[in-house]
């Protein structure tokens, strides 16, 4: 088992995220609509996708579902880029979609520029650029060793 197929984030609100995602970020999907059950995003490797977060803790456990908090998770999304300048133009994009940008762009301790954000449910998303970083063929993040 080495690798992730999907990423499901739960959400609250459908219409607000898929805006936020498809028409803020530009993230690419088949589904035209605002409303679906579930709705797949393509992206290099693995699909994003979105469920409604109440529906998203009955399918883990019909019986006792996971209790829905705010907060934070212990869990951040990246997106890495290939200069530092993008770190800055990725997070006002994310920023014009309804982003609420929580670390604006910045040099960090380990030697690469980065900044976070979080999207309309509160997940939180990393934008970062490395010295080391290179991309494959497959648009595919290659981290030196």
């Amino acid at each position: 088992m080495n690798r992730i197929n999907v990423i499901c984030l739960g959400v609250r609100d459908m219409p607000r995220s898929i805006r936020f995602y498809r028409d803020g970020l530009g993230f690419q999907t088949d589904e035209e609509g605002d409303e679906p059950r579930v709705v797949f995003f393509d992206s290099t490797g693995t699909k994003l996708e979105l469920y409604p977060l109440h529906l998203l803790a009955q399918d883990i456990d019909p019986e006792d579902p996971p209790r829905i908090t705010d907060g934070f998770a212990g869990m951040t999304l990246a997106y890495n880029v290939r200069s530092k300048e993008e770190v800055k133009e990725v997070v006002e994009k994310a920023r014009s979609a309804g982003a609420k940008v929580v670390k604006e762009p910045q040099d960090a301790f380990w030697g690469g520029h980065h900044a976070y954000f979080s999207d309309p449910d509160g997940y939180y998303w990393e934008v970062a650029w490395g010295p080391g970083f290179a991309f494959d063929d497959e648009d595919m993040l290659v981290l030196p060793l």
